[in-house]
């Protein structure tokens, strides 16, 4: 690949850090989600429902989709893309995480 052709590609980290009032309805929307994939495999469903009903990263990761993110943005298209989410500490107080800050790979 050439550098012209490379160059046509941009990776675009994206870190978010959400707080879940409502794990309930985190958890109903996710599983609205799974019912209605036609495209998900039974034994895949279940599994899911499973997930989402225990774990609201799971719930999220079902709801949260990349391309929404730049659907709508001119002139790209998605060519890959990976997410995850996880439970993680976090102190809105603390300075240790400042969203500002550049990431060291940029």
């Amino acid at each position: 690949m050439t550098t012209s052709e490379s160059s046509r590609y941009v990776r675009l980290h994206v870190e978010l850090v959400l707080e879940v009032g409502e794990a309930e309805a985190l958890a109903d929307a996710a599983l609205e989600r799974v019912e209605s994939d036609e495209s998900m495999q039974e034994d895949e469903r279940t599994h899911a429902r499973s997930a989402v009903r225990e774990d609201s990263a799971e719930a999220l990761a079902y709801l949260v989709d990349p391309f929404d993110l730049v659907s709508d943005v001119p002139g790209v298209d998605l060519a890959q893309a990976s997410w995850s989410c996880e439970q993680v500490d976090h102190d809105p107080d603390a300075q240790e995480w400042d969203g500002d800050e550049e990431d060291e790979h940029a």
